[in-house]
């Protein structure tokens, strides 16, 4: 055990001394600066990070096993279960992202607003029940049910590990752009804080630790949303005709265009400019929801289906009150924020020729804060969205752990053949190394807008986990042959798409003026194009195992729709 501790903490020292000798790359979306000491944010930034190790503590007792450091033990009640989820989803994209976003360009930050929330429906139609009947820790268990275990369980982990890598960055740049703000600190230094918190949540309290990080970051973050949006429609009367027509106003003041320039922003602009962009952001968002591997893991926290839909329920609810407060507080930001010196960057906006705040655009929540309560209630909005982001970022851990650990090392390189011990042990080494990793991405995507960074997360889970995942619950025809080709050609695709598209081949990795790929979002290719070859080379596979497989398809149906045989066949 001692050899253990002290190959942590020099892991983690060596990590700490590598991230910060790394440079800075990205797009000019919004680079924080550092600012003075707020007091008030750190004093309650102190009280959640002692509160949540403390509790970390706590579950660091309970956790003995791979079923308690996976899932909880299985004992998180639906509603518990649906306020974490909520917890998990309600990321540093839907906070800081969506508010900056409707605070640059009005109705665009909706689509976002929206589409985060549309995809609830069909997880719990589709997904959620016969997800918890189906698997055990993860969606690989699911996917792998009646298919070849070692070549679908290795697709599974990869696309979920890419899903993660996507969304991680999406929560580091997030987390380092608030420290750096409010604390005064270096941004790659934010940025390791960032990853050695998250690293001992994972650690040390596992699944159980996780989900009540989240579900305190829920209600915390829900009550001072509803407060800031309180506030900005108490100023204008509790009109949204009144919001809307004042934010024109001052749009058109600041930026000193006419009024009928400004009033564009009511319309669709950039992100919905484009036919294709704007479908294939819709895809992503809707369908990329039911394969996020991070949320598809909470399903198996509760004992059985039918608090799994429950979970659904709750945090659909919660979620979708969420996301009205997004749009209000974008708004707000444009009333309260843009036309107040205090929060403008003056000297950036110069070199730029566009409005800029201080700390970069993805900060117009924090300062909105600032502007309807003083530095108190900044103080906790800022916390806040910093327990918003620690609690996504140990979820997105947990599933990436459980993927390197369960899926890659027990399932696949041991076939099988491993010890809790061992699998635990394996857990929490890949923590360890997913943290470093994070880190080493928050430093480099710095200037990324954490919304955009997200919707391609959600582009690569719709494109590679999504149509797997669906056709192995609902088709018979799917064969081994026709997953693995068709989830590695959406998984590709849609990579590949990401990295020859204008925010990565042009922004980040600078390596031309213009893009390979003129589109923003992979999904309209790359998903149906997966679909498309599951389908194909299912269809034309006529071996013995492929024949067998589509037997298995009844006893697996009857598995997924009643539950019959979880006890003792869900170890499989």
């Amino acid at each position: 055990m001692m050899k253990w501790n002290s190959f942590k903490a020099q892991a983690v020292i060596a990590a700490s001394a590598m991230v910060s000798t790394l440079a800075m790359a990205g797009p000019d979306l919004g680079e924080a600066q550092q600012q003075a000491t707020n007091w008030h944010a750190i004093i309650m930034f102190m009280i959640f990070v002692g509160g949540t190790l403390f509790i970390t503590k706590w579950a660091a007792k309970q956790t003995t096993n791979t079923k308690d450091f996976y899932t909880a033990g299985g004992g998180i009640s639906g509603f518990q279960n649906g306020l974490a989820i909520a917890g998990d989803y309600m990321s540093a994209a839907s906070f800081l992202g969506i508010s900056a976003m409707v605070f640059s360009s009005g109705f665009d930050g909706l689509l976002y607003s929206l589409g985060f929330m549309v995809g609830w429906p069909i997880v719990l139609f589709l997904i959620a029940e016969r997800l918890r009947n189906l698997g055990k820790y993860n969606l690989s268990d699911v996917v792998s049910f009646r298919l070849e275990e070692k070549p679908v369980r290795t697709l599974a982990a990869v696309s979920s590990l890419v899903v993660v890598a996507f969304y991680l960055i999406a929560q580091m740049v997030g987390a380092g752009q608030l420290i750096k703000l409010l604390f005064g600190l270096n941004y790659n230094i934010a940025v390791v804080i960032v990853g050695l918190l998250m690293m001992a949540y994972v650690i040390f309290g596992g699944m159980l630790a996780t989900t009540w990080v989240q579900i305190i970051k829920a209600v915390l973050l829900l009550s001072g949303a509803t407060f800031m949006a309180f506030m900005v429609m108490k100023a204008v009367g509790f009109s949204f005709s009144n919001m809307f027509s004042q934010a024109i106003e001052v749009y058109s003041s600041v930026r000193h265009i006419s009024l009928e320039e400004a009033s564009k922003i009511m319309g669709p602009g950039s992100l919905a400019s484009n036919p294709i962009d704007a479908i294939s952001l819709g895809l992503a968002l809707m369908f990329g929801t039911a394969g996020l591997p991070h949320i598809l893991m909470r399903f198996f926290t509760v004992k059985d289906a039918k608090e799994a839909r429950k979970s659904v329920v709750v945090a659909t609810g919660f979620i979708g009150y969420f996301y009205l407060l997004t749009f209000i507080i974008g708004f707000g930001a444009i009333l309260f924020v843009s036309n107040n010196p205090q929060f403008l960057d003056v000297a950036k906006a110069a070199v730029t020729g566009k409005l800029e705040l201080v700390g970069g655009n993805n900060m117009a929540a924090v300062h909105l804060s600032d502007a309807l309560g003083g530095d108190l209630f900044m103080g906790f909005i800022s916390a806040v969205a910093f327990a918003t982001i620690l609690a996504v970022v140990a979820g997105l851990t947990l599933s990436g752990a459980s993927a390197i650990s369960h899926d890659l090392y027990a399932n696949v390189f041991r076939k099988g053949k491993t010890t809790p011990e061992s699998e635990l042990r394996m857990s929490k080494i890949a923590t360890l190394g997913l943290a470093i990793f994070a880190m080493i991405l928050g430093i480099l995507f710095e200037k990324q807008n954490v919304a955009f960074m997200v919707g391609l997360a959600f582009s690569v889970a719709c494109c590679a986990n999504f149509p797997i995942l669906v056709l192995s619950m609902f088709w018979k025809g799917l064969t081994t042959r026709g997953a693995v080709i068709g989830g590695v050609v959406g998984l590709v695709t849609a990579v590949v798409l990401i990295i020859l598209s204008k925010a990565v081949w042009v922004d980040t990795l600078k390596i031309s003026d213009t893009p390979i790929n003129p589109f923003n979002g992979p999904a309209i290719f790359a998903m149906p194009l997966s679909f498309l070859c599951c389908w194909f080379f299912s269809i034309t596979d006529n071996s013995a195992r492929a024949k067998a497989e589509r037997k298995a398809f009844d006893a697996q149906y009857v598995r997924s729709m009643t539950g019959i045989g979880i006890s003792g066949a869900s170890d499989h």
